[in-house]
């Protein structure tokens, strides 16, 4: 991993020296390594990070209807208002950053900085796509062998977990994929 967050750091530097501004979207398979390979950038170049596990939808907020879309279990509307939207302004702004664990929000404040790393899975649904290509973003999407994956979510998440994964979140994440792969573009495919 380490060996790819230094190729993403030279490409984003080359985009910052070219445009002024570089935006970097992690996509991929759930414990490829997106969260990791974000951390790893962060160390080496000074840039605001945004996570996609604080734009899961809130409970008050699935219904029957939006969890049947693919790609309906994040707040896309909150992520595109609260962070794009003001990211393309170039000034500072605060988001509500959600957490799945208790249900709660908490506010987090972003100074403008010329350099964003989104990651998480999702993070290159369909929404989106529009903003990022206005913003010039390189785009990269982690796999991983499925019985590496299941290795790595049971390590993480323990076996209660894993079975969730497996039936729910894993089966999700592979429609999402095959329903929005052709819009993606020009995106890397990076095999973890």
């Amino acid at each position: 991993m380490k060996r790819i967050a230094k190729r993403l750091v030279s490409d984003l530097s080359e985009l910052l020296r070219k445009k002024g501004r570089a935006i970097l979207v992690i996509d991929g398979d759930c414990a490829a390594g997106k969260t990791t390979l974000a951390a790893q950038i962060a160390a080496q170049i000074d840039c605001n990070v945004f996570h996609m596990d604080d734009f899961f939808l809130p409970s008050a907020l699935r219904t029957e209807a939006r969890l049947a879309e693919i790609g309906g279990n994040i707040d896309y509307e909150r992520f595109l208002a609260q962070v794009l939207k003001p990211m393309q302004a170039n000034k500072p702004f605060t988001y509500g950053a959600y957490s799945c664990k208790d249900g709660t929000t908490h506010y987090c404040a972003v100074q403008d900085k010329p350099v964003a790393v989104i990651e998480g899975s999702y993070a290159l649904h369909p929404n989106f796509l529009a903003t990022y290509q206005a913003m010039g973003a390189l785009k990269v999407f982690l796999r991983i062998d499925a019985e590496e994956q299941l290795k790595r979510i049971q390590t993480r998440n323990g076996d209660t977990m894993l079975r969730r994964f497996r039936e729910e979140w894993i089966p999700m994440e592979k429609r999402y994929q095959q329903a929005y792969r052709s819009a993606w573009g020009n995106v890397t495919f990076i095999d973890g």
